[in-house]
């Protein structure tokens, strides 16, 4: 007799056709993320294990909490490089950051100091979740006029915007990448943040995958998911994603 209660068949979660986690944060003791080198080393073996080939981690630069710099995430990225040889690992991991858009980064720009990037002139950045900054999209817009180009991080989980989505339309129309968090597509973030990822995907509007990984709780999440590799398959088959470019 068969039960009305059946299992959910599991489903294998294979992000190998992405190959670059450009968003992570896997450097060890620097910010929110790995403290220590032993995570950081789990952490890269599970995302290896999803099928990630290399990895564009990326630290907070965030001035309040997090006071990094060229100089730290330097130091940060040459430890886990030593740890991932002493383990026998040949992953390339790559070292850029995630700046938050305070007064620190309108220096920064003010002064020209350069920017980590993901790649070429591509510059991750991210603001509060409570609210926007005023001067948002002047900051972007300088950042643009020093030759960069923004990547707007997890744009799906400002939630106080899900009622104006105009923003959204004019930081695209301005040509601002946007960057979805992974998990948001698996409802781990809340209902909000899952809305407006699909909205997102069917404006087209998803430029770049990234786990934001912080730790395994994320790892698991992504691993345990039934509904991850939909929303995957969709954003690949739209042609936009630029993962495989990186």
């Amino acid at each position: 007799m068969f039960s009305i209660f059946k299992r959910k068949k599991a489903v294998s979660v294979d992000l190998s056709d992405l190959g670059t986690d450009m968003h992570s944060h896997l450097l060890p003791g620097i910010d929110d993320g790995s403290p220590d080198d032993a995570t950081s080393l789990t952490l890269i073996k599970g995302l290896q294990n999803l099928g990630y080939r290399q990895f564009i981690t990326t630290p907070h630069i965030m001035w309040d909490v997090h006071k990094n710099n060229a100089t730290s995430i330097t130091n940060a990225h040459g430890q886990l490089q030593r740890s991932l040889q002493q383990e026998g690992l040949t992953v390339p991991v790559r070292a850029a950051a995630e700046y938050y858009l305070d007064d620190h980064f309108d220096e920064l720009l003010r002064k020209g100091i350069p920017l980590l990037t993901i790649k070429d002139n591509w510059v991750l950045v991210e603001f509060s979740f409570i609210a926007a900054p005023r001067n948002v999209k002047e900051t972007l817009f300088e950042l643009q006029i020093k030759g960069y180009k923004p990547i707007l991080a997890h744009p799906e989980r400002y939630n106080y915007l899900v009622s104006q989505k105009s923003w959204y339309d004019d930081l695209k129309e301005a040509g601002c990448y946007f960057q979805l968090n992974l998990l948001s597509l698996t409802g781990y973030y809340g209902k909000i943040p899952n809305e407006l990822a699909h909205y997102f995907i069917k404006k087209k509007y998803i430029d770049l995958l990234g786990t934001d990984l912080h730790h395994e709780r994320h790892l698991d999440a992504l691993r345990s998911s039934t509904s991850l590799m939909d929303g995957v398959k969709s954003l690949l088959d739209s042609g936009n994603i630029l993962n495989a470019s990186l």
